[in-house]
């Protein structure tokens, strides 16, 4: 059975991207085309990209404070990130996750199903799969 919205377009829930500071350029756009392939194919629309160019040392930058601002709107739905460490180091990360929370907004990590090359670990298929047997 098709899913009705391969039939129709429609407005999927309303995104936001948010990026760290990178090495390049070409990194940056790259990490910004995986987020909107990704919401592509989770049928949400990406309304826009936070990216935190300067070294993240505070909780409220000024690009997190347009990201929390973007939040607070009635038809926004989540925050999405290649990588939780895009949030900035782990005492300024957890406490922007909270504050992303306290919005109602959904804290959206984007993973690779496929293990980097070289990787050797097998993909976690979760506890439904470990359940049945297959995994």
């Amino acid at each position: 059975m098709e899913r009705i919205t391969e039939l129709r377009p429609v407005n999927g829930p309303h995104v936001y991207g948010y990026l760290r500071r990178t090495s390049s350029k070409a990194r940056h756009t790259a990490l910004a085309d995986s987020l909107a392939e990704y919401c592509r194919q989770h049928e949400l629309t990406l309304c826009g990209l936070f990216t935190e160019w300067g070294p993240v040392t505070e909780v409220r930058s000024p690009a997190f404070v347009g990201l929390l601002d973007v939040l607070a709107l009635p038809d926004a739905y989540g925050v999405v990130l290649p990588a939780r460490d895009h949030l900035g180091p782990k005492r300024i990360a957890v406490e922007r996750q909270q504050q992303i929370a306290q919005t109602s907004a959904r804290l959206i990590v984007v993973r690779s199903a496929n293990p980097r090359r070289g990787d050797t670990r097998p993909v976690d298929a979760g506890p439904r799969a470990r359940q049945r047997g297959s995994a």
